[in-house]
């Protein structure tokens, strides 16, 4: 028997930035009835006119969702989202499902499952990656942790948004652990990309040149091959910003200082980014690291 809209559960997406949108658009097309919220209310506006409805607050998009899929960018805005002022947990039905793509501590994730458990609600540790392309086409990877109840409640939604879903473990925390994991991988990626482009630039070697080369040699690596671009294009507009890794790098040193793990590349990494943002290319594309190098001429914006 084929599921038809009606049968399907309403999803609430809550941040409809460079990931949020692309989910929302993959749950749209999947015909899952749909609301939406940002805190630039225009953005969900504009979005509601192909199909959804735009909710001024969390706990307007609540009251009318089965599934809430917050996609912000750390634990604070999370907080807000369900517990400040027009928040969503208490507008949520009891038995409701809360879904965090965030990157944040897993301490932090693993007390948002408790809390909202004990309000009743089901929540799903769901950070994500591949950025806002993949996101957009459905293509994008989830790292999940949660009850059975959560997997349950969610039926067909995630693997509507992202093409590999991994379930990681019957409580939340392994999701998030993974995703530092893979930001650690991220981050250092790019610094050690930037390093790489730097020195090749100081040296006189023609960008483009070197970026054709190592795209097709042993040393490429995915964000080498998808930064430098943006650094041979001269355009810096951040899909994800360097600050993004001041914070999540940040998570990474955290959780491997807890048990006393040394974590030498992530650590200067994370140099990298903190130097970038102190020169005010924080909310430039996190490519713009390697803005640091002294005595480079970077290809110019078009």
């Amino acid at each position: 028997m084929t599921t038809t809209s009606k049968q399907l559960p309403t999803v609430g997406v809550i941040g409809l930035g460079a990931m949020g949108q692309g989910m929302a658009g993959s749950l749209r097309r999947a015909a899952y009835p749909l609301r939406v919220c940002d805190v630039r209310h225009g953005a969900a506006q504009a979005f509601a006119q192909e199909g959804g409805v735009a909710c001024a607050t969390p706990a307007e998009l609540a009251r009318g969702a089965d599934i809430v899929v917050s996609v912000v960018v750390n634990a604070e805005q999370t907080e807000a989202v369900l517990f400040g002022e027009h928040g969503a947990a208490a507008a949520m039905a009891p038995g409701a499902l809360f879904v965090m793509c965030s990157t944040v501590d897993p301490h932090a994730s693993v007390a948002l499952e408790r809390r909202l458990n004990d309000l009743g609600l089901l929540y799903l540790d769901a950070p994500i990656s591949g950025g806002a392309a993949k996101a957009a086409s459905g293509q994008m990877t989830m790292m999940t942790a949660g009850r059975p109840e959560a997997y349950a409640r969610a039926g067909g939604v995630l693997e509507a948004m992202a093409a590999k879903v991994y379930r990681l473990g019957d409580q939340a925390g392994n999701g998030s652990k993974v995703k530092i994991i893979n930001q650690l991988l991220a981050g250092v990626h790019i610094a050690a990309a930037a390093e790489a482009m730097a020195l090749g630039l100081r040296e006189g070697v023609d960008a483009a040149a070197l970026y054709e080369v190592i795209t097709h040699s042993a040393g490429n690596s995915w964000m080498f091959e998808n930064r430098m671009e943006h650094v041979l294009r001269g355009d810096y507009t951040p899909l994800s910003a360097v600050d993004i890794f001041v914070k999540d790098l940040g998570l990474v040193l955290d959780t491997a200082r807890a048990s006393k793990f040394p974590l030498p590349l992530s650590a200067t990494a994370h140099q990298m980014f903190m130097q970038a943002s102190t020169a005010g290319y924080g909310r430039e594309d996190d490519a713009a690291v390697i803005k640091i190098f002294p005595g480079i001429a970077l290809p110019p914006a078009p």
